[in-house]
Order: C-alpha cells, then sequence, then structure tokens
C-alpha cells in the first residue's frame, strides 16, 4: 500500500499541479520534504506572500497549491479573498490543522478547532479531510479548482500522517552567507518628483513587459499615463504586489516589472527575502518610496524616519540595487537590458494626481493579462 504522503502527490500530480509554496509543519514534515523535491517548490516566509505568488502563478496560466499549517489560515484570509476570490484566480490550499489530534501546544487548539466556522464565515469552500479515506474528496474536488478557477481549502487531520511523520527527514546544514559590505552603498538624495510624474518618466520604458502596479493611487495614475494590456491593476491586497511579480516571473519568460511602495513592502518585507532566493532574471521591483501611505491620506511611513529601503533589499540578499532620484537616475536604471533581478528605489515627494478610476471591470484586466502571458 502506497503511504499516503506517495498517494497525496499522486494526485497532484494527476491534478497537473506545476508550483507548490509551503510554509513548515512539524506534523506533516515528511509530506513537506517529498514536495520540495517532486515539484516547483516556493518556500515562504509568511503565508500571505504565498497567496501572493501563487496569483502570479495563476496568471501565467500555471497551477498553484499551497502547504500550510491551520496556525497560518489567519494569515491569509484578506489575500485569499481580495485577490484570489475576486479575481477568480484557482488555489488549492492543504492545511494541516492542528489542535484537533495529539496536540501538544495548547496555542494551536482555538485556530484548529474554529477553522471550519472561520472559512465558513469567509464564504471559502472547504472539506475535511480526516482519514486516508477522505482523499477521494481530494480527488473529487481539487479538478474543479483549476477547471473553474475557483480557490478550495483542505483541511488534512494529522492523524492520516502518524505512521509516517518521522521519516525520510532532510538533515539541516548551514550555508555561507554571500552577502559582502562591497556591494551597494547607500546615498542621500532628495526626491525630485511626486510618484505620478515618476510614472511619466519610467513610461516609455514599461512597453511590452508585464506590469504589475500597486493597488490605489499607483494604479489609477499608471492607467491614465500608460495603459496596456499587460498591466496588472491591484484593487485590492495590499504587500502583494512584489509576490505577484515574483509568481509571474517564475512560471513565464515574461519581462516582469512590479511598481511597489513603501507601505506596501514595509508590510510584507519577507517577500524580498523569497525574491532575493530565486533571483529571477526577468524581474525588477521598482519601490517607488515618498515616505508616505499615498492611498490613505498620507499618513507618513517609518521609511521618512528610520529604513532605507534599499539597504532592506540588501539585507534580504537582492545584488543590484540602485537609488534613483533624478531624472536621468530613473531613465538609467531602468532602460538597463542587463539580465537578473533588479530593486531600483525611487524616491518621491508625498503627493497624488487626482485621476478617475479606473474604467475597467478587473475580471477584464485578469483576462488581458493573461492573455498577453499566454501569447
Amino acid at each position: 500500500m502506497q503511504s499516503p504522503e506517495s498517494e497525496l502527490i499522486r494526485i497532484l500530480k494527476e491534478n497537473r499541479v506545476d508550483f507548490i509554496s509551503s510554509l513548515p509543519c512539524e506534523k506533516i514534515k515528511a509530506l513537506l520534504y517529498r514536495i520540495t523535491g517532486e515539484f516547483n517548490h516556493v518556500p515562504l516566509t509568511r503565508e500571505e506572500e504565498g497567496v501572493g505568488i501563487s496569483a502570479g502563478i495563476a496568471l501565467a496560466g500555471k497551477r498553484p497549491a499551497m502547504f500550510v499549517q491551520s496556525s497560518g489560515v489567519g494569515n491569509m484570509i484578506n489575500a485569499l479573498l481580495s485577490l484570489t476570490g475576486f479575481y477568480e484566480l484557482p488555489l488549492a490550499v492543504f492545511v494541516s490543522r492542528r489542535g484537533i489530534f495529539k496536540e501538544k501546544i495548547a496555542a494551536q487548539l482555538p485556530m484548529g478547532q474554529h477553522l471550519p466556522g472561520i472559512l465558513k464565515g469567509a464564504g471559502i469552500p472547504y472539506s475535511v479531510i480526516s482519514s486516508r479515506d477522505d482523499f477521494g474528496l481530494i480527488e473529487k474536488k481539487l479538478p474543479g479548482v483549476y477547471r473553474n478557477s475557483k480557490m478550495h481549502a483542505f483541511l488534512l487531520s494529522p492523524a492520516i500522517f502518524e505512521d509516517t511523520s518521522d521519516t525520510g527527514i532532510l538533515k539541516s546544514t548551514s550555508h555561507p552567507i554571500t552577502g559582502s559590505s562591497k556591494g551597494y552603498q547607500s546615498k542621500k538624495m532628495k526626491p525630485q518628483f511626486i510618484r505620478f510624474e515618476i510614472l511619466k518618466i519610467i513610461a516609455p520604458y514599461l512597453d511590452a513587459k508585464v506590469v504589475v502596479c500597486n493597488l490605489g493611487f499607483p494604479s489609477k495614475e499608471l492607467f491614465n499615463i500608460k495603459h496596456q494590456q499587460s498591466n496588472f491593476y491591484m484593487l485590492g491586497s495590499m504587500g502583494m504586489a512584489t509576490p505577484i511579480g515574483l509568481g509571474i516571473s517564475l512560471a513565464s519568460d515574461k519581462e516582469v516589472i512590479v511598481i511597489d511602495g513603501d507601505g506596501s513592502l514595509l508590510m510584507n518585507p519577507g517577500s524580498l527575502a523569497t525574491t532575493a532566493h530565486f533571483a529571477p532574471p526577468n524581474l525588477t521591483i521598482l519601490a517607488l518610496d515618498n515616505s508616505s501611505y499615498g492611498s490613505t491620506g498620507g499618513q507618513p511611513t517609518l521609511t521618512g524616519s528610520c529604513v532605507d529601503l534599499a539597504l532592506v533589499a540588501k539585507g534580504f540578499g537582492i545584488k543590484n540595487i540602485v537609488k534613483a532620484a533624478s531624472m536621468k537616475q530613473l531613465t538609467d536604471a531602468l532602460k538597463k537590458h542587463q539580465k537578473g533581478l533588479r530593486f531600483i528605489h525611487a524616491l518621491a515627494v508625498p503627493g497624488n494626481k487626482d485621476v478617475p478610476a479606473i474604467p475597467l471591470h478587473y475580471l477584464e484586466v485578469k483576462k488581458q493579462v493573461m492573455k498577453f502571458l499566454k501569447s
């Protein structure tokens, strides 16, 4: 008889799952070890980040899945609703349900026990997988996830994997730190332009590239300046721009530019670590830093007092970093066609341009981007 790990992997492969993102869970550690060797695997720093990466993978026409534990589902709810569900993207989430079987950590009990009610209240479809006999539910439900572009959570009882949880585990190994103090050095620059003006300066360099644009005013301004079918305009899910761009760049050979912001990057900085880990050669992150939450009233962010995003990116392992403020610095940073992950820290003056809302339906935006990626 196949092990439960082998049986579940068989189901995933039969459904042509391309990429699996995961965070560790002791209850399914043997399964997670197997997955890292048999699929395109994305190790995450936070569950929410995986939702964004999976969205990018789905936009590129591939099939994503996630493996997390129940304690991390709370970190995903908003992104699942305002990104995956909102744009009707496929995602299968396999949840190691803590707090219901031989649980030794009391703090795992509340989320594990209330998880079905939380998912039901959020309107997220789920199936309870209590034993191997319930794997038939996975075989029944999983094809519809990808056929109908829906999300579905499969709540896996740790009891299923009790007899195999201590086998086939990868021993930890140490790796040398590759960063060097001889790399990027922080420079003090004075911002010269508001974000709208910067977008006008860089617009010629966005032609025929996939552009993932941060939510709120940045997306409205970009639409006003340079709408193209390859622009993915975010309407919610703050902090997900870079993860979405990373997902697209991993699943496609198209050149991808992420237009992110200081507030969004501070909300989900671990995504820079995951990006540095893969260092996709077709990805550029343009961090427009105006030291303010521009879409919510201009409240100051911490980049105005203590945080240098370029140094943050360097600390997470991104090697090709440029700080830019003048027109020449901005254009020089973008017109170089060298391959490799790039992080452009573009300093901006706070302020928004009064532009109308994007007139396109959000599902039409998704459709156009997917059509471009498929071409």
